[in-house]
């Protein structure tokens, strides 16, 4: 609840009032008598120290460090907020570096015509000011909190926008801006120094960052910046799904735009043909990298910004969702001395990160690792990564030869594109080198086909493969919200066999934590061909597809559906998750 110290703390205004007597205070409310603030101004004058005033009268016991501060607000002109839990709009936090909040221990509490709020317990540092201002690039402005609740609402406080304020804070910003500022000159270079003349400064770059920053707090995949007729929309795609964040005036679109270009360093005065490009940040000092692609339309250029976070594609194995038996058979393969080991799925499955997780499995200190990827998502220490440049010639088929003559003990490819680059794969496999790549495949069996289909003969493919893994990503039930249920008749039938087992499931009721969705984050769902003697001799023997399912099946082969809803089983996901991941 915020206290604005009405009766018995009377009114109180803004800053700028003129500040009354702590003491005078006090005695109005009844809190103290005349002769104790006498005697309380004799032993701070008398202290060798030189205590507070208002530390004497709390070491008296006349009132308590609560009441101290509501009295220090009221005679300062400021708001006393005794419920950060409700007052507080998280969206505002990822203002502030985490660092800085801990360290002066504040809390920002929301944007209000282009201020930023901040509780504290020290309103009169003005030093604290200062950083916040520097940190933030908003004007500061104090409201009082006890040192306790702050604390408890950073160690328990979460770390992520709420929807409901979103459009809010950036109403707050869009007010500020005079719309004579966005014009864009169609002659000015792709340059930083331009910054002040295209329009980009001011409420602009505040603008961006909060739309940048925003994903980040969300835990957003995905920035969409898309123009129409009437308005600009800004969506996140968060745990793999698309939800509107804000909308923005058309007006600020050039703007908007030049200034993500100039960040991305592209050209901002061409606009009829697409562009891509790279952004890194950092944001409350975490290091993102953002990959810009511009498209133009009807209603002007849509900007999509892919967002990466370099430690989350550093997860280890344990961390991605593999149930254990799955995981210990996985490691089995990735342990083999050489061949090649496939990871499939469509775009936004994940692969790219259970790649990374596998080659945190190994020593870089005695193996050679090396990439070829398009692009480098991750910064991976002791690992040599070398990033395709199509213009210049350089392909994945090219750089793999290349890095066959580098001594590699493993490599991984960032994606089998082409005939050449799989033909070359096989080889190195064949010749002693271990091979991780990735395939754009339903299932893992399938793989065996589209290699195939790439021209790799079937004799090779049986000699040189030692692992396909299959995935998707669902998303988690919220842990905040997760609760438990008798599913119906209709959700026992659609689970098959594992309906007898299904007595109670859980799925989430919805609260802040996951935006009312009831979901939040993701795990994966895998199936692991891992090929055996009988298995190794149909794909030699260019088995059909259908008849090398109905093998594996035979030999207890689990697919996708079946991890699915044993993680359903296990409260992790809901059937509508895996239903959705698994139809195709």
């Amino acid at each position: 609840m915020v206290r604005n110290n009405s009766t018995p703390c009377p009114a109180a205004s803004h800053l700028d009032a003129a500040p009354a007597s702590l003491g005078q205070v006090l005695m109005d409310w009844g809190d103290i008598t005349p002769a104790q603030l006498r005697e309380a101004l004799a032993i701070q004058s008398s202290s060798t120290c030189r205590l507070m005033l208002g530390e004497v009268i709390v070491q008296q016991g006349w009132i308590n460090s609560e009441r101290l501060l509501q009295a220090v607000a009221t005679a300062r002109g400021l708001t006393f907020i005794d419920d950060l839990a409700t007052a507080c709009d998280p969206g505002a936090r990822a203002l502030v570096p985490p660092d800085l909040r801990d360290r002066h221990t504040v809390i920002p509490v929301r944007l209000d015509g282009g201020e930023l709020i901040v509780a504290t317990a020290q309103p009169e540092d003005f030093f604290v000011l200062e950083d916040l201002t520097k940190a933030s690039g908003f004007r500061v402005r104090f409201v009082v909190a006890t040192a306790d609740s702050i604390r408890a609402e950073l160690a328990g406080g979460i770390e992520e926008p709420a929807p409901s304020r979103a459009n809010e804070q950036a109403e707050e910003i869009f007010a500020e801006v005079d719309e004579a500022q966005f014009t864009v000159a169609e002659n000015e270079a792709a340059d930083l120094a331009a910054e002040d003349t295209t329009g980009t400064s001011g409420p602009v770059v505040k603008l961006v960052n909060f739309i940048i920053a925003g994903a980040v707090a969300d835990g957003a995949s995905d920035i969409h910046i898309e123009p129409d007729d009437a308005a600009l929309r800004i969506r996140y795609r968060i745990d793999g799904v698309l939800s509107v964040k804000t909308n923005v005036p058309w007006r600020m679109h050039a703007a908007i735009s030049s200034r993500v270009k100039i960040m991305a360093r592209l050209d901002i005065s061409e606009r009829r043909v697409p562009q891509d490009g790279e952004i890194a940040i950092k944001v409350n000092g975490k290091p993102i990298d953002l990959r810009v692609s511009t498209l133009p339309g009807k209603f002007g250029e849509k900007i999509v910004m892919r967002v990466i976070d370099t430690g989350y594609a550093k997860l280890g194995l344990e961390k991605l969702g593999f149930r254990q038996a799955m995981l210990e058979r996985f490691r089995a393969v990735i342990d083999e001395p050489h061949g090649v080991v496939l990871v499939t799925g469509p775009t936004g499955s994940g692969k790219s990160t259970t790649l990374y997780s596998v080659l945190q499995q190994f020593d870089t200190t005695e193996l050679n690792l090396s990439t070829v990827e398009d692009p480098v998502e991750s910064n991976l220490v002791g690992v040599h990564q070398a990033q395709v440049n199509v213009k210049a010639g350089l392909t994945f088929a090219g750089a793999l030869r290349a890095l066959l003559r580098q001594d590699p003990d493993i490599i991984m490819v960032g994606e089998i594109r082409d005939s050449e680059t799989a033909q070359v794969a096989v080889q190195a496999a064949l010749t002693g080198h271990m091979v991780f790549s990735t395939l754009h495949t339903n299932d893992a069996p399938s793989a065996v086909t589209r290699l195939q289909n790439l021209g790799v003969e079937p004799f090779l493919v049986a000699a040189a493969l030692r692992g396909v893994l299959a995935q998707r990503l669902v998303r988690r039930i919220c842990k905040h919200c997760k609760t438990e249920y008798e599913p119906d008749a209709a959700e026992r039938a659609a689970m098959g066999e594992f309906g007898a087992q299904a007595e109670r499931l859980w799925k989430g009721a919805g609260c802040r934590a996951c935006h009312e969705r009831g979901l939040s984050g993701r795990l994966g769902l895998y199936e692991l061909l891992a090929p055996d003697a009988d298995v190794l001799e149909a794909i030699s023997a260019r088995t059909e597809p259908t008849a090398l399912k109905r093998l594996l099946r035979d030999k207890g082969f689990e697919t996708l559906w079946v991890d699915g809803l044993r993680k359903v089983i296990e409260g992790l996901t809901t059937i509508e998750e895996v239903h959705g991941a698994c139809r195709h």
